[in-house]
């Protein structure tokens, strides 16, 4: 969370996580559109794998590396930048409102936005101008080498088991998927992950990557998991655990794979876990059912989504106005938890419906003198 990232501009998360790959010797390669896929060697190890035929999909757990924020368009004057906003953003509280800005050496100098211009929806910002603040600390950069995002501070900081932080959506993903690995590494238990990019502008980077290695037509069936930090909404609440997300705004998630997910969430996390359909975005799991790929879905529940004070946060109270997001500790390790039994080789993956059925068969038989066969 220390690392600047913007959408198509992951490279310093993903050099973190190529580093933290390496120094475990878990492995890992980078696709062609620059995402990082965790679990085979090379792209030759990860299609003799989907050519295996195998009863129990293989499970692929997705979290982007993107957020929300800009790329510098052109120089104005010497401290005046005008940009291009990519992704959500707040609504409000935009006009004088900090931000970072980086290049490819990372943070080097910070601003104010001014000049907001609106998208047509009149959902989020389209555009603006940034006026440097802050010395930079290194000679300025041309225009379209420099991206941003909101500043709050600190990159993260904690209060009590709430973690504040710049970017939670997607990098608490991320974080799970890299520690999801290492456990599994550690027990020679086979493992697919994938971190992607330009997720905050229509799954970019899921798309290419499902359709170069042709995954949804694999002799291997896939399953592809979404691991999101969502919006927290009505009927779900920060703090009570990790989240079955039932789909998202564009549908529901495969039935039968997301009953062995509340099968197994409920033997992992009983009575701390919640299930809902988190429909506030929508999420790499559609991505993936658009492609002709089986998906479900788990979200860590958001505070401030997109960094608009939905929740408040300290020291930001207007609502609609950039704020810091914020999750809870104990839900991140409820994810984590959910993860490690998610990718236990288990005979319910093969026929997820099948305690449903023997259930319905019993009543079937209970009730079978008051129907004709």
């Amino acid at each position: 969370m220390s690392e600047p990232t913007a959408p198509f501009r992951e490279e310093r998360i993903a050099a973190v996580a190529l580093s933290w790959l390496t120094d475990r010797d878990i492995a890992h390669f980078i696709d062609p559109a620059g995402n990082i896929l965790i679990g085979c060697a090379s792209a030759a190890d990860y299609r003799r794998l989907l050519a295996r035929s195998t009863r129990e999909p293989a499970r692929l757990l997705i979290a982007h590396m993107d957020h929300p924020g800009f790329h510098g368009q052109r120089w104005l004057s010497a401290n005046r930048l005008a940009l291009r906003w990519l992704g959500g953003s707040p609504v409000r509280g935009l006009n004088g409102a900090r931000v970072w800005l980086a290049d490819d050496d990372g943070e080097f100098a910070e601003g104010r936005l001014t000049k907001p211009r609106w998208r047509r929806d009149g959902h989020g910002l389209a555009g603006a101008e940034v006026v440097l603040t802050a010395t930079p600390t290194h000679p300025r950069p041309r225009a379209n080498n420099i991206f941003g995002a909101f500043h709050f501070g600190k990159p993260f900081r904690l209060s009590g088991r709430r973690l504040y932080t710049r970017v939670a959506d997607d990098l608490v993903g991320v974080y799970a998927v890299l520690q999801t690995a290492r456990h599994a590494t550690r027990r020679a238990q086979p493992f697919l992950g994938l971190l992607t990019r330009g997720e905050e502008v229509g799954f970019v980077g899921a798309l290419a990557h499902f359709d170069r290695y042709r995954i949804a037509t694999s002799r291997r069936s896939v399953l592809a998991v979404s691991l999101e930090t969502s919006r927290v909404l009505p009927g779900t609440k920060i703090g009570q655990g990790p989240i079955v997300r039932l789909g998202d705004r564009r549908g529901p998630f495969d039935p039968g794979y997301t009953q062995q997910l509340l099968a197994i969430a409920a033997r992992t996390l009983p009575g701390r876990h919640q299930r809902h359909l988190m429909d506030g975005g929508a999420c790499e799991a559609t991505a993936a059912l658009a492609s002709g790929i089986p998906a479900i879905g788990i979200s860590v529940p958001l505070g401030n989504y997109h960094n608009e004070s939905f929740e408040g946060a300290p020291g930001y109270r207007r609502r609609g106005a950039p704020a810091p997001e914020f999750v809870h500790l104990d839900d991140v390790d409820g994810l984590l938890m959910l993860c490690r039994s998610l990718i236990k080789p288990d005979p319910g993956w093969r026929d997820p419906w099948q305690p449903t059925r023997r259930r319905l068969k019993q009543n079937r038989q209970r009730y079978r003198r008051f129907i004709a066969d």
